[in-house]
């Protein structure tokens, strides 16, 4: 290895060159436009010291805050939207920033560079819009003339919200262009009148935010319940929904509680899709398993977007007992804090589903102006039996000539096990007809259905009568009957 320190010609060569190609970087660097300079000269005033309008939005709003943006760029033709390089791992920064007299910011800071899109649900069937993620929009001209820096969620840039900052010559427009972003993305929102959920992560991950679902579709006849039951449902839902304008006037509250209680496979949840379908013109948002969590970002949405319902599915999971934990649940505290915080004439409707009524706290269960009815759906009585048969052969070939001898062994069954009753006397009557062509109809005769009946009542089939919601007892098995 050469030791030898003394300074040599191409040392004084490599040196020079060194100097010049950071003479040239910073020349060039220059050279480039910064959102200084460009919002200064679009503005005609110095942008030091101007005051920055701020407005932030949770993340699930992206959609909707694009939608108030693309309204404005609509009414000015001459807008510009300017991309931005640099923008996601430079750290925390914001409009002052971009416009102030840093010279480390307009060195090494965002610069103007390309549009970045991203397209996020805007309603169900794979609906998109297209939304900037980080850009600079020039809106105006003259003593009109404003700038806004919209910055999108972002995991990799630690943005959990979307962020809206503005500045004018006046600072009045700017404060008037955030408030009319408020209120055309309220009247512009994508969730009005939707069946929406939250997705695993609601901050963050792009596109698992809210979810759009397709509104159930099913008739009266589909849903097969006690003509009371029935009656007590529809009323407390949809009957004061239809009247809402009617009960207003009249000085009623609209705000209700709904709580369905009952074992589990007796029809909580189809009911839910039926008050749902019904409810054409109400936002609904459901909330279940990993989502019960967001509780106050469903109702914060359910009180913009009025008329709305809250579905909460198996409720007794955030509403135990306090003495179960040895204090108080925060979701618990979060659901009825929220529950009480809405208006009387709040047209929003809470349906809670459970399958243990036993452990609900008793304030959820029964305090007026929490849960208003409580509508038990009990296991299905011969006629109820007879109508899920009926709706569940659907166009099925089946011979139910022997069906009075099926009702009297499936007492205090629920309709989940009627149902797979019928589907397994379907796969009996296909095993049995096993040489017939793949396109030959399928008919299901009375031993079949037989054949699987006894096959589910089978001692084998305990854990399945079990799952399926079977609480009767089977006459043919002399354990059972001991």
């Amino acid at each position: 290895m050469d030791t030898d320190d003394a300074p040599r010609l191409s040392d004084i060569g490599g040196y020079g060159r060194f100097l010049l190609r950071s003479m040239s970087q910073r020349a060039r660097a220059a050279a480039q436009p910064t959102f200084r300079a460009v919002v200064g000269e679009h503005l005609g005033v110095p942008t030091d010291g101007l005051a920055v309008v701020r407005e932030a939005w949770p993340a699930y709003e992206h959609v909707n805050v694009q939608a108030a943006l693309d309204a404005v760029l609509d009414e000015d033709p001459g807008a510009q939207v300017l991309g931005m390089t640099g923008h996601r791992h430079h750290g925390p920064f914001g409009l002052a920033e971009l416009i102030g007299d840093d010279p480390h910011q307009a060195q090494y800071g965002p610069r103007p560079g390309n549009v970045t899109r991203t397209a996020l649900p805007s309603g169900p069937g794979g609906a998109t819009r297209e939304c900037l993620q980080a850009a600079v929009v020039l809106l105006g001209a003259g003593p009109t003339a404003c700038a806004l820096l919209l910055l999108g969620p972002d995991d990799e840039s630690g943005r959990n919200q979307l962020a809206v900052e503005i500045v004018a010559a006046e600072p009045a427009r700017a404060e008037a262009l955030g408030l009319r972003l408020r209120d055309e993305a309220l009247a512009r929102n994508v969730y009005r009148g939707q069946v929406v959920s939250f997705g695993a992560s609601m901050f963050g991950e792009r596109g698992s935010l809210l979810r759009f679902h397709e509104r159930p579709t099913m008739a009266p006849g589909d849903l097969v319940l006690p003509p009371s039951t029935f009656a007590d449902l529809r009323r407390q839902v949809v009957g004061v929904a239809r009247n809402s304008a009617r009960l207003r006037a009249a000085g009623q509250h609209l705000k209700r509680g709904l709580l369905l209680y009952g074992p589990p496979g007796v029809g909580k949840t189809h009911s839910v899709r039926y008050l749902v379908s019904e409810l054409t013109d109400t936002t609904v948002v459901e909330l279940t398993g990993d989502t019960l969590h967001a509780i106050r970002e469903a109702c914060s949405i359910a009180r913009a977007l009025q008329p709305s319902m809250i579905v909460v599915e198996d409720v007794d999971l955030i509403a135990e007992e306090r003495s179960h934990y040895g204090g108080e649940t925060p979701l618990l505290f979060t659901l009825l804090n929220e529950m009480d915080g809405l208006d009387e004439d709040a047209d929003v409707v809470f349906l809670l589903t459970t399958n243990r009524a036993d452990l609900l706290e008793p304030a959820l269960a029964s305090r007026p102006g929490r849960v208003d009815q409580a509508v038990h759906i009990d296991l299905p009585d011969r006629e109820s039996r007879r109508r899920l048969v009926e709706l569940y052969r659907g166009a099925l070939d089946i011979d139910l000539s022997r069906l009075e001898s099926v009702l009297d062994r499936t007492d205090r069954v629920t309709a989940s096990f009627l149902k797979e009753l019928l589907r397994r006397a379907a796969v009996v009557a296909a095993e049995r007809d096993g040489a017939a062509a793949p396109d030959a109809p399928l008919a299901v005769g009375a031993d079949d259905l037989d054949t699987a009946l006894a096959d589910l009542l089978d001692t084998r089939n305990q854990m399945t009568r079990a799952v399926l919601g079977f609480g009767g007892e089977d006459p043919d098995d002399p354990d059972e009957m001991a």
